[in-house]
């Protein structure tokens, strides 16, 4: 078994602390301070957001949410979302599975070569 206290883990604002990773998911913690954000992006795996302290509005391409601590958000791989810090703010982001069907972690060298370009096509086409 392994453990972690989410509120005493030590972070640096926006430097995210892997705490596990694996086949089967990736844990983060991050400390996002008040007025910052994870803007608008969107991951190749499933993600969970769980607010662990301060207050957070979350906003995907349809909803918006404010919570604290206790709320969390499920985005599907390759929805858009952005998380803003309305005070300081500590999250613990799983990702499953790791890496997600598309991740540069997970190919191979030669389509990593020409993944920027591809994603610039996708994003004029």
């Amino acid at each position: 078994m392994k453990s972690w206290d989410l509120q005493t883990v030590t972070l640096s604002p926006h430097a995210p602390e892997i705490l596990e990773s694996g086949d089967d998911g990736r844990a983060i913690v991050l400390e996002i301070p008040a007025g910052g954000s994870l803007r608008e992006h969107q991951v190749h795996e499933g993600a969970w957001v769980l607010v662990v302290s301060g207050q957070v509005a979350v906003n995907d391409e349809t909803e918006h949410v404010n919570g604290g601590p206790g709320l969390m958000v499920k985005f599907e791989p390759g929805e858009r979302h952005s998380v803003d810090a309305l005070t300081d703010t500590r999250i613990l982001l799983l990702l499953t599975p790791w890496p997600g069907d598309g991740h540069p972690g997970a190919m191979a060298l030669d389509d990593k070569r020409t993944v920027r370009q591809r994603a610039a096509e996708r994003r004029e086409g």
